[in-house]
């Protein structure tokens, strides 16, 4: 059994309690802590809450519990790797369009774990449980690129360590939707949560997390921008919901388009991690690879005129 113990922080006063939890737990869905809510699982201040609506105040005490989750064993797979570096405490992999990272619910192979688990062999962090083995960041199924992945637990201290002081070069490749007038630019903007969609992230200023993109144009063509984007912090969806924000989402991205359709046959955003740069973290050597763009992006840059 597994307690959860939240205080209410002063941005979610008057939240209800239901998104409150969905905010503050994040891999729970929201017909789950609603059930629980409605079974008296939880506490407010050491009172069983019945309603999910309850608005909860700054300083609340919430609890609840929940049986320990049994993970499934992941198994070894021969899928072949792009590998751009490797030494004994990290591997840098190349991630093809449509390879799920971690397994979950629905995706328990064919991942980049399982791939990793038939490379590596037990060479892999544990700190992520068994579910995410190596795992200190990730990349969307539809993203193609760059990943570093730690073959111990010692590189993985260190390499999370990087990504919370924001030292890592992380660069991207997109088109998006739309004519960027000015050459360069950056958007700081607070992601969270979407208030009623929970597959989807959104500019929130109340409840987000601090959210830095720098974009710059690489070519313009009709009705489409090519640019590169550095990414300050690391934000799930990060440069998708921020592009979006500021009028230009990423072309084949059917969460943030906004309905526009692509008159291309995409899987996915036309997203690319390009570029990754680390230091190495025993010797501290400063390592950066450049994934090469997939044949799609490419392609499609010739057929806009490239």
């Amino acid at each position: 059994m597994k307690t959860y113990h939240f205080q209410i922080t002063e941005e979610l006063d008057g939240e209800r309690i239901d998104k409150a939890l969905g905010f503050l737990t994040d891999s729970l869905s929201r017909s789950f802590i609603q059930k629980l809510i409605k079974e008296g699982g939880v506490t407010v201040n050491g009172t069983a809450v019945l309603k999910a609506g309850f608005p909860v105040s700054t300083d609340d005490e919430v609890i609840f519990n929940l049986p320990e989750a049994i993970e499934p064993q992941i198994e070894a797979e021969n899928i072949p790797l792009d590998i751009l570096y490797e030494d004994s405490d990290v591997i840098v992999v190349n991630k093809p369009k449509g390879m799920v990272v971690h397994p979950a619910a629905g995706h328990y192979s064919g991942t980049l774990v399982n791939a990793l688990l038939y490379h590596c062999g037990d060479e892999l962090s544990g700190i992520n449980g068994v579910l995410r083995p190596g795992i200190v960041h990730r990349i969307d199924m539809d993203t193609t690129g760059s990943l570093v992945v730690c073959k111990n637990d010692f590189a993985h201290n260190a390499i999370s360590a990087q990504l919370k002081e924001h030292s890592i070069k992380r660069v991207y490749h997109a088109i998006c939707f739309g004519n960027i007038t000015e050459d360069e630019g950056t958007v700081n903007k607070p992601i969270g949560r979407h208030p009623t969609d929970r597959k989807k992230m959104a500019v929130n200023d109340k409840n987000g997390r601090e959210a830095v993109t720098h974009y710059q144009v690489l070519k313009r063509f009709q009705g489409y921008t090519y640019i590169q984007c550095r990414l300050e912090t690391g934000r799930t969806h990060q440069i998708r919901v921020h592009m979006a924000s500021i009028g230009h989402p990423l072309l084949g991205d059917v969460l943030y388009a906004s309905g526009r359709k692509a008159p291309y046959k995409l899987q996915g955003q036309c997203l690319h991690a390009m570029t990754l740069g680390f230091a190495q973290p025993r010797t501290g050597e400063y390592i950066e690879v450049n994934a090469p763009l997939p044949e799609y992006f490419t392609h499609l840059l010739k057929v806009l005129g490239a």
